[in-house]
Formats: structure tokens, sequence, C-alpha cells
């Protein structure tokens, strides 16, 4: 872990280096403006990307952070004569406060809806400076103490501060990608209700990714100013510093550390090197450089230059690896289980209950004054027909819906009206019919994001992960990319990502949908196994000859509503539920 750690390091560290080298010897002021502007966008688009890369909520206001920072410096030296290298960890304080209260309202918001909001956070500050009559400020020039008052006669050291400023920024992200921080946010990004089900308190990690953004574009913001030692609310808080942002983070590749580095390298010179010399005949050219790498970056490589290049080099090397044999993944390390009765009962133990629980949307009423109560050790079949209110009643039990009415008791608790995670955090895990991955994380890394509403560290956390993938058979291919696996393997992997947390109760939907007659067996093998361990199941399937040997007893739906409870061998033979459900054909193969 050390070794991996200070190779992370090392890569920032060279670059760094090496672009401190190639800025020593450059002695034009206007192109070491360039090289220090660099490294300011880059940390202005690692914040953006601290937000929207890795949560994927697209930021078109993030300028108003970054001119908070601006002004604090410049207003804080005018009227208080302080020093930068104070003012700029108080543009930091200030940014993060703003982010988390902008973020708190605003994130009740989805897709672009969000952005519209955010977009109009800039626009509203920048009026109300100018209103305040602050046009154009300009910082005093300190010549009796020059260093106190970050003004120096060499602009190179302006482009070492910055680099160092970078290279911190660079190793925070790194750490913060590799953490429970970045791992909730990924997640969130890839599948905002998968990672609500696995126990993330999406609201609250969103809120922090948002606070520590708007810290660091406030930071930079500060410090960019006192490179220009001139601020103005267009050139801090106008449209076209949000967009340089959003540009160089996209352009590079959105959701990774190198992302934002890379498209300030190519474009911040590009557009600025045109702009001092065409500006004058073509007015806005920068603007026209920014909009016109955004449209070659969606038609050529959507996700960004990083991710274009990384998966070509993954192709390359899968086409050299087709001759390799790879391991056959099997749900079990044996053979396949042939499903048995349990051989255990139920204990009387009642763990979840549910009181009179109804759901309408408009005049339907898609659950209907349903009640029954599931004992430790219990496996509860949930069957019915196509639109019976199977997965509105899942969605209810762990908090997906809100009911119109009735509870849902959780060792005696109500926790009908709590969110997913809460719900998780109370020992429910839950799979999905349609399912939910996270398709840029690999098998482990999914699953760890399961652990974490039980981990205390992130050790702890794949431990469990391992432990849980292990349940399911998948070792073998734990590193695999889940944009790459079967539905079989998609399938168990949810199954680990529910086990990594630990549930008392899991709540399993279709979990054998889209699973050949072998696959089937092998799944069913595990939640066999998992039973026989204790696991307190409610599953919904539709493949009755599977269910009838797994479960203990049926809850039968119909229309929202339940119509029969009991054994298997006596709900399969109810003339109600071979009318709604099984059909007349189920009677002549129960005789059999």
């Amino acid at each position: 872990m050390t070794m991996l750690r200070m190779r992370s390091l090392l890569r920032p560290l060279l670059f760094t280096i090496a672009y401190a080298a190639i800025s020593l010897g450059v002695t034009n002021s206007y192109y070491q403006l360039i090289l220090t502007l660099v490294p300011v966008w880059a940390v202005f688009g690692l914040s953006w990307n601290l937000l929207s890369g890795y949560t994927g909520l697209i930021s078109f206001g993030h300028a108003a952070f970054f001119g908070i920072g601006a002004y604090t410096t410049a207003l804080g030296q005018i009227y208080f004569d302080l020093s930068p290298w104070l003012l700029i960890p108080v543009a930091a304080m200030l940014g993060g406060i703003a982010g988390l209260l902008i973020g708190f309202p605003t994130f009740r918001l989805q897709g672009h809806y969000f952005a519209l909001a955010m977009l109009a956070y800039p626009l509203a500050i920048l009026y109300v400076f100018e209103w305040l009559g602050f046009q154009e400020v300009t910082l005093p020039i300190k010549r009796d103490a020059p260093i106190a008052y970050m003004q120096f006669a060499d602009p190179h050291l302006y482009t070492l501060l910055a680099l160092v400023i970078m290279f911190a920024i660079i190793v925070v992200t790194q750490v913060i990608e590799r953490s429970r921080f970045g791992m909730a946010l990924l997640a969130i990004k890839q599948n905002e209700a998968a990672a609500e089900a696995a126990g993330i308190n999406t609201l609250a990690w969103k809120l922090r990714a948002i606070t520590l953004s708007g810290a660091i574009a406030a930071a930079i913001g500060a410090f960019y100013a006192q490179v220009l030692l001139v601020v103005t609310p267009q050139s801090v808080f106008g449209m076209l510093v949000s967009a340089q942002a959003l540009t160089v983070a996209m352009f590079g590749g959105v959701g990774t550390v190198w992302g934002p580095v890379i498209g300030s390298v190519i474009l911040i010179p590009l557009a600025e090197i045109l702009h001092a010399e065409a500006g004058a005949r073509f007015p806005g050219i920068q603007g026209v450089i920014f909009g016109f790498a955004i449209v070659c970056v969606i038609l050529i490589a959507p996700e960004g230059l990083f991710w274009k290049l990384r998966d070509l080099l993954r192709k390359r090397l899968a086409t050299k690896a087709d001759d390799i044999d790879v391991p056959e993944v099997s749900a079990v390390n044996t053979k396949v289980l042939k499903p048995t009765s349990r051989q255990r009962a139920a204990t009387g133990e009642v763990v979840l209950e549910v009181r009179k629980l109804s759901r309408s949307f408009g005049g339907l009423r898609a659950v209907q004054d349903v009640s029954f109560k599931l004992h430790k050790n219990e496996i509860l079949g949930i069957i019915g027909p196509n639109g019976a209110g199977k997965t509105t009643l899942f969605n209810l039990l762990n908090g997906f819906l809100k009911p119109s009415q009735g509870e849902v008791l959780i060792d005696g608790r109500n926790m009908s009206c709590e969110r997913p995670h809460t719900i998780c955090e109370a020992g429910i895990g839950r799979t999905f019919q349609v399912m939910r991955p996270f398709l840029r994380m690999s098998i482990l890394d999914n699953v760890v994001v399961g652990a974490y509403v039980r981990a205390r560290s992130d050790e702890e956390a794949r431990k469990l992960a391992a432990d849980a993938v292990t349940r399911v058979g998948l070792s073998a291919v734990a590193d695999r990319v889940a944009g790459e696996l079967s539905t079989k393997e998609l399938r168990l992997m949810e199954l680990a990502r529910a086990l990594a947390g630990q549930p008392r109760i899991l709540l399993l939907d279709e979990t054998l949908a889209g699973l050949g007659h072998g696959e089937a067996d092998e799944v069913v093998a595990v939640i066999q196994q998992l039973a026989r361990d204790g696991m307190t199941i409610a599953i919904i399937e539709h493949t009755m000859q599977a269910m009838v040997r797994l479960v203990d007893s049926f809850l039968v739906l119909d229309h929202g509503a339940v119509i029969t409870e009991g054994e298997p061998e006596v709900v399969t033979r109810d003339s109600r539920v071979i009318e709604a459900y099984l059909g007349k054909k189920w009677v002549g193969h129960a005789a059999n």
C-alpha cells in the first residue's frame, strides 16, 4: 500500500518539477504569465471536477466561488491592509461556506435544473458587486514589504507558487479519489439510487464535495487576483470563467485527477496566445476556442482525452491477452448446488413487520393495505403477475418511496419515512430488478461501496468487500471492471454489494432475471448458502420452479393487494393464485 502511494505521488511530483524547469527557462514576461495561468486554471478545473466530475452534477456556476476568493484578497488588502498569505486561507473558508449555503437548497434539483440553478449564483453576485461600485478594483502596490504582500519582482516565483498549489490539490484529489469520500462520490455519479441503497447518505456527501470544491475554487481565485493585481466582476464572476473550469475538465477527462491538468496544458496557452494575436480583430476568440474544444470532445471523446486514451490502451492490452485462458467464473467453487430443502425453520422473532402499507399514484393504488411479518432466518417469496406491485412494495420497504399510509417496522421501530441509506444502516440490504452497477469501477470497488455502511476504515471496508466477493464466487475476477461483466456476474456482484454491508435482511428483486437455466441454478445455490448461514431474505422472482424449492413461505400480490400467504405447498394449489398468476398448467405440473 505504501509503495502504491509513493508511486501515485511520483507522477505529479515529476510533472511539477518538469514544468518548473521549463518555466525557469522562459524570459518573455507574457509567456511567463501564461505558464502561471496554466496551473491556476488546472486547480480551478480540479475544484470543478471534485464536484461535477465525481458526482455527475454539472455546475455552470463555479465562478461564484472563484470570484468570492478574488474579491476577498482585493478588498482585504484595500480596506484592512491584510497580507494575501492570510487572505487566501480566509478566502478558502468563505468559499467553503458559500458552497455549503448554495448546495443545501440546490441539491434538491437534478440534471439540467441543477446546472441552470448554479448558473444563477455568479450572475447574481456579479450584479451585486457592480451595484456596490466595485467595477474595477486595483490591488495596492506594497514597495516596502513586497514579499509579505506576495508581490514578487521575479514573475517566475508566481509560477512556482502556482505549481506548489497545483501539486497540493492534485495530491488532495488523489487521496480523496482512493478514500471513502471519492468512492461515495463516484457511486453517486454512476447510480445515485444504488448508492443510497448501499447506505451512502448522498446529500451529505454532495454537501461535503461542494464545500471542499468551493474552498479550493475560492483559494485559487484569491491567488489569481494577486497575480493580475486587478479584479473586475466580469473577469472573476463572468460566464466565461465558469466555462473555462468546465471546459478544461471535460476536455482532459472528467472524474479523474489528470483531466483538468491535461485540459489546462493544452487549452489555456492556445486560448491566451490566440487572444493576444487575434483578439483585436476577433473579439471573444477565447470563448470560441473553449466552445470548439467542447464540440471536439463531444464528437471524438465524450468523456475526455484521458478516458479515451485509457480505453484505447485497455483494448490493445485486451487484444494481446486474447490467447490467455480466463478462469471460468462460477458462483460456487466446486460444483453447482442443486436446490434442496434448507432443513431449518425460521425462528419466532419478527425482524420486519408491515402494517396496512399503501401507496397511490394519482388514482392508481399500486399497493393496497399490505400487511405481513418476516421472521428471523425466514425466506419469504413475494410473487404475483406483472403489475401486481411487488417492486413498488420493495421500494416502500427500503425508502425509495414514501407510503400513502401504513408502517414499516424494523425491530419494532417505524422506518416508513426514512431515506434508503438510513434503512440500509438499520440492516436492510437490497438488489434491483434492473441492475444498477457502478460501471467504471471494478467488482471489488463496487462491493467496497456497500461495505462502507458498516466499516469504520477503508481497510475494514476492503476486508468486508473481499469476504462478500468470496461468498458469491467472484474472487477470481474481482479486479474486472463492471462494464465488462456478463449478466450472471453482475447479478452476483450486486448481491455481494448488498452482503458487504452485513445486513440482517436481504431484499432480492428478481435476482434470476436474464439468466439461463444453469446460471440461475448457480445463483440459487448462493442464495441457499446465505440462508444456511442465517440470512433472512425476502425475494421477488418469477421462476416458480426455483422458488418453491427455495422459500419457506409465499406472499401473493394481485393489483397491489395480498390475496393469500402461506407455505409453498398450500399456496401453489390455491385456486385464486392459479387463476391470478400461475395459470391452469401449473395444476398439472404441481400434481407431478
